[in-house]
Order: structure tokens, then C-alpha cells, then sequence
């Protein structure tokens, strides 16, 4: 039996906040309470970041709540994750971060089919309040273009 992807939270203010450059698909370190929490679709991803560390990757801001079932041993729902790379990958990342303006923002996170959680990674550029509305004035024209044309088909 074949598993599909699953999406756990995704962070839909990033893609308004950010102009994302490149993605990566990264593995995260986490608990077995942690993972039981994200099958039940528990997760913020919200005011979320990555920062590169002495070669390695934390995800910080990540609100995973404790497994409702879980023990006294439940980890903190707000402490800071290592994400899992390859150490070509660390490198490439943290020469795109040292350039101005750039941040790692996750953009989603999800179960693989093999039902491992991956977090999609972005190197992202801030963008300006001109920017923002640019992208939404953009939004909404293409969704009147589709209205007329669902209109037109009718």
C-alpha cells in the first residue's frame, strides 16, 4: 500500500511576508510524543525561523503541543529542533543566509510516504510593503480573470 504526502500545518504568512528564492526538503529531529502529537494535526508553524548554528540547522518557534495521551516525559512544545541536511547543503545554505536581507523560513511541514516528517525550507527576501501589495493586487486580478472566464463558459 502506497502512502501519499501528508500536509501537517503549513505557514501561509511566509508567502506573504517573503519572496521565497529556493526550497529544500529537510528532515527534523524529533520525539516519539512529537510525532504522535503531529499525526493528530497539531502543529503551528506561525513566527517561525532557521538560523545556522556551529554547522547546523535549528528550527526555532515551532509550537508542537504535548501528546493529549502522552507522559510526564513530554518534551517542551516550544524548544528549538534540529533539522537534518547533508553538510553540502548546510554550507550552501549559510552562504545564502550571509547575504543581506536573506532568511530560512519553513514553508510547510509534512508526513513522506514512507511516514517520515519533512519541513520544507525556503531562502527567502523580505519584501516591502509595495511588494505586498503588488502581489495582492496581482491575486486578485487573476481571480477576476477566472471568474469571467467561469462566466463566459456557462
Amino acid at each position: 500500500m502506497r502512502r501519499e504526502e501528508t500536509t501537517i500545518a503549513k505557514n501561509r504568512k511566509a508567502l506573504h511576508e517573503y519572496e521565497v528564492l529556493e526550497t529544500f526538503e529537510a528532515g527534523i529531529e524529533l520525539t516519539g510524543c512529537e510525532v504522535r502529537s503531529l499525526r493528530d494535526n497539531h502543529c503551528q508553524l506561525t513566527d517561525c525561523f532557521a538560523l545556522v548554528r556551529g554547522g547546523e540547522v535549528w528550527l526555532h518557534n515551532v509550537h508542537i503541543p504535548p501528546y493529549a495521551n502522552g507522559n510526564i516525559a513530554n518534551p517542551d512544545p516550544d524548544r528549538k529542533r534540529k533539522l537534518l541536511l547533508h553538510k553540502r547543503q548546510i554550507r550552501q545554505l549559510q552562504e545564502r543566509v550571509r547575504e543581506k536581507g536573506l532568511a530560512l523560513v519553513p514553508l510547510r511541514m509534512y508526513f513522506k510516504e514512507n511516514a517520515l516528517v519533512k519541513v520544507e525550507l525556503a531562502v527567502a527576501r523580505g519584501k516591502k510593503l509595495y511588494d505586498k501589495r503588488a502581489s495582492m493586487a496581482e491575486r486578485d486580478s487573476r481571480r477576476e480573470v477566472e471568474r469571467a472566464l467561469k462566466e463566459r463558459s456557462r
